[in-house]
């Protein structure tokens, strides 16, 4: 079983930037996908972004051309790079590991999942 960590959600203003971390313990990162998913209060938890093992992207539509999720094989770490967040965008942030190394938005594809981590965009 991975373990993943995330890093770097906080308290921003609307417009501004953050960039999330996902830390995943293991020797075979590589060959995983890997996807962001966030929770926001009294809602369902919804698809963001992943990437496959080969580096293929796919964004959900209200953030497309505003987020980027890229990896880092070295690091076993992969990124969501959040830009002109909206309130909106408010939310519980998680990254998930699938195994397979096909990327999918369906949240019950995944196998592993991180803590989450907290994001939320003032007004």
């Amino acid at each position: 079983q991975v373990q993943l960590v995330e890093s770097g959600g906080g308290l921003v203003q609307a417009g501004d930037s953050l960039r999330l971390s996902c830390a995943a313990s293991g020797r075979t990162f590589s060959n995983y996908a890997m996807g962001w998913f966030r929770q926001a209060p009294g809602k369902e938890r919804e698809f963001v972004a992943a990437i496959s093992w080969n580096g293929n992207t796919y964004y959900a539509d209200s953030v497309k051309g505003r987020f980027t999720i890229s990896r880092d094989n070295a690091k076993n770490t992969v990124y969501l790079a959040m830009n002109s967040l909206k309130p909106e965008d408010t939310a519980v942030y998680y990254c998930a590991a699938r195994y397979s190394g096909a990327s999918s938005y369906r949240p019950g594809a995944y196998d592993s999942w991180g803590q989450g981590i907290q994001v939320t965009v003032s007004s």
